[in-house]
């Protein structure tokens, strides 16, 4: 339940910001269009990046919710890193390309039109937009910062929901980038230069590749294959270690197979004395604990293995082997 109301929170989030970023890129092109302002313009490129994102994340969203069949048996939650590292590429090549470039133009041989009026409301309403969308994807954050016991600033570093982070971090660009042009507007109409206007293009366009950086960099990991944070692994390891037949756990690997898909694999030490049926039923249990901890967790495999021996007892049959006495009841090598 907790999971299909994160998946659905997180499609309005972007289907909420989409919307937004659209009528907010028009108004923007509009008003650059009429006053000339290089930062007026990178603003508009800025949403036009933002929308497109939007699109390519809820593409992630709808397909990488796709449930798991024969070709996929652990599902197509990774194809929502693909999209979402597409979007990157897009803000990285699109918004702050087409940013920097204008700035350094208007620097070298743009003309101010001089008509700075509708820029300045253009900039007041779109913050406006932009505080309500950044507003949601913020209150879902912090919920879901709360659900997984983590603070609002580890939750976005380690999340692997990379759409709600897109959203949040793109808001929150979109507002730092609308003040940086407001300044910029500002000053080169007070000094009468367009110096001023192209700077704030090209920081502009900086501030995008930040962003497009980080989004890239969390899709790779993910793409890839993450394990759990830190914490989380501790928290695992300790459910199976506390079950009744276990000795220890020998290995355990995790791995996000999509922003709400955790598989769980262990080599588990049991017992000397525990049958088939008690490994069987702390196998259930193991699922059971861990699920309730975690509604995320997908899979859990479980690997019986024998005691491993000592480094000292080790050590002794290696010694024992090269001087040719029989080894554990074995005849000589």
């Amino acid at each position: 339940m907790a999971e299909a109301e994160a998946k659905t929170e997180s499609l309005a989030t972007v289907v909420v910001a989409g919307t937004a970023n659209l009528v907010i890129a028009a108004a923007k092109l509009v008003a650059g269009l009429i006053s000339g302002s290089a930062a007026m313009l990178s603003e508009a490129a800025h949403s036009v990046a933002d929308t497109t994102t939007e699109v390519l994340l809820y593409l992630a969203l709808r397909r990488g919710a796709r449930p798991a069949d024969q070709h996929h048996p652990f599902g197509y939650g990774k194809e929502s890193y693909v999209w979402a590292f597409l979007a990157a590429l897009f803000t990285f090549v699109v918004g702050a390309g087409f940013a920097i470039t204008h700035g350094v133009t208007t620097i070298l041989v743009h003309e101010h039109t001089g008509n700075y009026r509708v820029s300045y409301i253009v900039l007041v309403i779109s913050f406006a937009v932009e505080s309500v969308s950044l507003g949601r994807a913020y209150q879902q954050v912090r919920r879901e910062a709360r659900r997984w016991r983590a603070d609002t600033r580890r939750y976005l570093r380690l999340t692997a929901d990379t759409t709600v982070k897109a959203v949040f971090l793109e808001d929150t660009a979109a507002l730092i980038g609308l003040l940086i042009a407001g300044v910029g507007l500002g000053l080169s109409e007070l000094t009468g230069e367009e110096l001023y206007d192209g700077i704030a293009s090209i920081l502009i366009g900086g501030l995008l590749l930040v962003v497009a950086g980080i989004l890239a960099r969390s899709n790779i990991s993910l793409l890839v294959g993450r394990a759990v944070s830190e914490r989380v692994h501790r928290q695992i390891e300790h459910e199976l270690t506390e079950l009744p037949t276990v000795n220890r756990i020998d290995t355990l690997m995790t791995m996000l197979l999509g922003p709400e898909d955790i598989l769980v694999a262990a080599k588990v030490d049991f017992h000397d004395d525990a049958t088939g049926a008690d490994i069987e039923a702390a196998a259930d249990e193991a699922e059971r604990r861990l699920t309730e901890q975690y509604p995320e967790i997908a899979y859990v495999f479980l690997d019986p293995t024998r005691s491993m021996p000592s480094t000292g007892d080790r050590r002794a049959r290696r010694t024992q082997d090269e001087q040719g006495r029989p080894v554990d009841g074995g005849s000589p090598a």
